[in-house]
């Protein structure tokens, strides 16, 4: 694990693989940190050098003062970016990490050479959904993320999923008990203002949108909103819930490597 300094505090990053080979940024949801993508990153390194980072509020990164927003969030990786000397990259994020792909993608094309957008939708939930999680995450601290751990097996993993993986779903959903109250609550409402639906146009990076097709928060026809926007964008599905990553393993990653290699 490395540290770069930003201006408020530290973010935590791991960057794998032989120099010389494409860069690939992955950005992960909303109470996990860069650990969710372990399954995937055997067989990326064997095309890509892969570049993970706690975001903000997570992991080993900074928790500074909320309320957060992503374009502060994708301001983080930019500065990542700089301070590795990194000009342009691949860029997979799923679901707020696919928020950050879309800020990036509009505000800063220059450094997206190709876009990933996994699990995720140019605006995801309502007020009145993310307003009182964050009060109860304020208000009850750790016992309320230790509900939302238990709460988050159902709809981070199908059902069939999370009982034949039980070790492999507990350990992705410890690292949400595992959050810092203080950092959800602040990125939860970073995901609750952002609204991208009128600016997807913009993006001229090539796109491919991942779905679940059993994913309830962003569900496959947010998905689809983002592709139909988007010139050239392609969308596959797959039969999983919210962090599709996980639940697909393999053929998850083949997608992946075969969209950014292909000419």
């Amino acid at each position: 694990m490395a540290r770069v300094a930003l201006a408020d505090g530290e973010l935590n990053y791991l960057l794998e693989g032989a120099e010389g080979k494409p860069v690939l940024v992955l950005s992960n949801s909303l109470g996990t940190d860069l650990h969710m993508w372990d399954n995937q990153v055997p067989g990326l390194l064997e095309h890509f050098r892969v570049l993970r980072f706690d975001t903000r509020g997570h992991g080993g990164s900074l928790v500074s003062p909320g309320p957060y927003s992503i374009a502060q969030l994708g301001q983080d990786v930019l500065a990542l970016l700089d301070h590795l000397k990194l000009e342009r990259v691949y860029f997979c994020g799923l679901s707020m990490g696919g928020q950050i792909g879309q800020w990036l993608a509009i505000n800063a094309p220059q450094r997206i050479a190709k876009l990933i957008l996994c699990n995720t939708g140019a605006k995801i939930g309502a007020p009145e959904v993310w307003n009182p999680r964050i009060e109860t995450v304020l208000r009850d601290r750790e016992a309320a993320m230790a509900g939302l751990r238990d709460a988050s097996i159902a709809r981070w993993f199908t059902a069939a999923y999370a009982e034949a993986n039980p070790q492999i779903a507990g350990r992705i959903t410890a690292m949400l008990a595992a959050t810092s109250p203080d950092g959800y609550a602040a990125n939860c409402a970073a995901v609750r203002d952002a609204d991208f639906r009128e600016q997807l146009g913009r993006i001229e990076a090539p796109l491919l949108v991942i779905s679940g097709i059993e994913d309830a928060v962003t569900t496959p026809a947010d998905g689809e909103f983002i592709r139909e926007r988007v010139a050239g964008a392609q969308h596959v599905q797959f039969h999983a819930a919210h962090l599709s990553s996980v639940e697909v393993g393999q053929p998850f990653t083949a997608a992946v490597v075969k969209f950014l290699l292909e000419a």
